[in-house]
C-alpha cells in the first residue's frame, strides 16, 4: 500500500510459514476446511523457496514466527494465552516467545545504556548482568545501583527494532487494503483501522519515557489495591531506548510448577489476576493491556507484580459504565437492559428491533449459565457477542479493541493457573461494587456538582460570555441578511440578463 516492497513482505510471509511448516500448525490449531487448506498451501507453495528458514532447533511454528521478526513475535504473545483456541500443545511452545528470545550481547546493551543516559556504566552501577530475559521488543538486565546498593531492571530496547516495527505495519495496511476490497463486508469491522489502533499501541513500547511515564501513573493509580504491586521508576536512569525500575523478586507466573512447589494457592492467585484486572478497568479506567504470563511475577508472599508497561488501556468513565452495565446485564440475565444499553450508547443502530437484539443477546448468554466452571470461557462469549451485533450492524468500536482483548489474555493467563476459574463468580462482587458505586442517584447527584463545580469556575465570566454570544448572534443574522441581499441581487441580475437576451434575440428574428 505504501510501496511495492510490501508484497514482497506478504509473500515472504507466506513464504516463511510454508518452509518452516507453521502453515500447516496454523491451519491445524484454528480447525481450517480442507477447502482453505488447499488453497492455502496451492497459493504458497510455488514461493516456499523465498521464505526464510529460521531455527531448526525451534518447533516450527516458533521457528516461523522468530524467522519473521518482532511484530510477528508480538501475536504469538498473544495466542500463547488462549489454549482453548490453539490447543493446550501449542500453547506451551509460544510460551517461549514471551521472555525467552534470543538475546543481544551484553557489550551492546552497555553501549545503549551509556549513549542512552550519557554515562559510564562501571561507575553508576556495582553489578551489571547478563540479559536475565530477551522479548520482542527488548531485553532485561539485573543490575545494582552503586550509590544506593538497591537492585534495578534495567530494560534497553533491540537494536533496530524500531525500522522492523515500520517495515511490518506497512505490510499489514497493504494486507488490510487488500481485506476490505476483495470483501466489502469486512469494512464493518475496520481492518486498518484495527491495523491502525494496534500500532499506535505497540509503538507506544518503542519511546521507554512514555512506558516509564505510564508505569508511575499505574503504581499511583493501583496503590490501594491489596495483592498488586508495580515497581517504581529510576528517572534518572530512564531515557528513550533505556528504563529502569525496581527488580521485583518473584517466580513467572510462566512457572506453574515452581508456584504449586511454593505453596502459593493457585486458585487465589488466579482470582486475583481476573478480579484486579476487572476492577482497574472499571474503577481506575487505566488497565495494563498487556497482561501476558511472562509480564507478571509472583512475589513470595504471594502478590501478583506487574511488568512491561508499553501497551496500557483506557476507559472514559461513560464507556465503564456502559461496559458495566453490559456485564452485570449479562450476570444478572438482563438480556433487555444489555440490549438497551447498546441503543442507548449508540453501539447498535436505532433502526434495529430491540426485541429481537435482546432475544439474540438471550442465546449468547444463556448457554454459559449452563457449563461447569471450567467450560465457562470469555473467548467464547466474545466470539458469540461478536456474532450477534455483526448481525444488527454493530461497527468495530475503536476504544474497546485493547479491552476485549485483554480480557480474553487475562482469563487465559488465569485459566493457566487455575484451570477451573469462574469468571462470573469473579467478576460480579467487581461489577456489583461499581454499579452501587457509579450508576444510580448517587452516582447522579456526583454528577450534577460535578457538572456545578465546572459551571462554578466561570461565574465571573458567565455576563462576558453571554453579551459575547448574543453580539456574534446579531453578527451571524447580519451576516445572514448581507448573504440574502447579494443572493436576490445575483437572481435579479442572471434575469435581467436573461429578458436582454431573450429581447436581443426577438430584435433579431423581426
Amino acid at each position: 500500500m505504501r510501496g511495492p516492497h510490501n508484497i514482497w513482505r506478504l509473500i515472504q510471509t507466506g513464504a516463511t510459514l510454508q518452509r518452516t511448516g507453521a502453515m500447516g500448525v496454523v491451519l491445524e490449531a484454528f480447525d481450517a476446511p480442507v477447502s482453505i487448506r488447499i488453497v492455502s498451501r496451492t497459493l504458497v507453495w510455488p514461493f516456499a523457496w523465498l521464505g526464510k528458514k529460521g531455527d531448526p532447533s525451534l518447533p516450527p511454528l516458533l521457528r516461523g514466527l522468530s524467522a519473521l521478526g518482532s511484530v510477528y513475535v508480538k501475536f504469538g504473545q498473544i495466542l500463547s494465552t488462549r489454549p482453548d483456541v490453539v490447543g493446550a500443545d501449542l500453547s506451551r511452545q509460544l510460551k517461549v516467545l514471551q521472555d525467552k528470545m534470543p538475546p543481544f550481547p551484553r557489550s551492546v546493551a552497555i553501549d545503549a545504556v551509556e549513549r542512552e543516559l550519557g554515562i559510564r556504566v562501571e561507575e553508576v552501577f556495582e553489578e551489571f548482568s547478563e540479559p536475565v530475559a530477551a522479548a520482542s521488543i527488548a531485553q532485561v538486565h539485573k543490575a545494582r545501583v552503586a550509590t544506593t546498593g538497591r537492585e534495578v531492571a534495567v530494560k534497553i530496547l533491540r537494536p533496530g527494532v524500531e525500522r522492523e516495527f515500520a517495515r511490518d505495519f506497512d505490510a499489514f495496511y497493504l494486507a488490510a487494503w487488500i481485506i476490505e476490497s476483495l470483501s466489502p463486508a469486512s469494512r464493518r469491522l475496520h481492518p486498518s483501522g484495527v491495523i491502525e489502533h494496534f500500532e499506535t499501541s505497540v509503538r507506544g513500547e518503542l519511546d521507554l519515557r512514555r512506558e516509564s511515564a505510564l508505569a508511575a501513573e499505574f503504581e499511583a493509580s493501583t496503590g490501594g489495591d491489596a495483592g498488586f504491586r508495580v515497581p517504581a521508576v529510576h528517572w534518572n536512569l530512564s531515557a528513550r531506548r533505556v528504563m529502569t525500575l525496581d527488580w521485583a523478586e518473584g517466580i513467572s507466573a510462566n512457572d506453574i510448577e515452581l508456584i504449586e512447589a511454593a505453596g502459593h494457592d493457585r486458585k487465589a492467585i488466579g482470582e486475583r489476576i481476573l478480579g484486579l484486572f476487572i476492577k482497574q478497568a472499571l474503577n481506575d479506567g487505566l488497565f495494563h493491556a498487556d497482561m501476558h504470563q511472562g509480564n507478571l511475577k509472583i512475589a513470595p508472599n504471594g502478590d501478583v507484580i506487574a511488568l512491561d508497561f508499553g501497551i496500557m488501556g483506557r476507559l472514559d468513565e461513560y464507556t465503564r459504565r456502559v461496559y458495566a452495565e453490559i456485564i452485570y446485564g449479562f450476570i444478572k440475565k438482563d438480556y433487555r437492559r444489555v440490549a438497551e444499553v447498546h441503543f442507548e450508547a449508540g453501539y447498535v443502530p436505532r433502526d434495529r428491533d430491540i426485541d429481537e437484539f435482546a432475544s439474540a443477546l438471550r442465546s449468547v448468554g444463556e448457554p454459559i449459565f449452563g457449563m461447569s466452571a471450567g467450560d465457562i470461557s470469555i473467548g467464547r462469549v466474545l466470539n458469540y457477542l461478536f456474532e450477534v451485533t455483526e448481525r444488527f450492524g454493530m461497527e468495530t468500536r475503536m476504544e474497546l479493541i485493547h479491552l476485549q482483548r485483554t480480557m480474553v489474555v487475562v482469563e487465559g493467563v488465569s485459566r493457566s493457573i487455575y484451570p477451573d476459574i469462574n469468571m462470573w463468580d469473579v467478576a460480579r462482587p467487581v461489577v456489583e461494587d461499581y454499579i452501587r458505586t457509579n450508576i444510580g442517584p448517587r452516582a447522579l447527584l456526583r454528577d450534577i456538582a460535578r457538572a456545578a463545580r465546572v459551571v462554578a469556575r466561570f461565574g465571573p465570566r458567565l455576563s462576558q460570555m453571554a453579551e459575547d454570544a448574543l453580539a456574534n448572534q446579531a453578527v451571524e443574522q447580519e451576516q445572514v441578511a448581507r448573504n440574502t441581499s447579494l443572493l436576490f441581487g445575483l437572481l435579479w441580475f442572471g434575469a435581467g440578463a436573461l429578458a436582454a437576451a431573450l429581447v436581443g434575440w426577438l430584435v433579431l428574428s423581426i
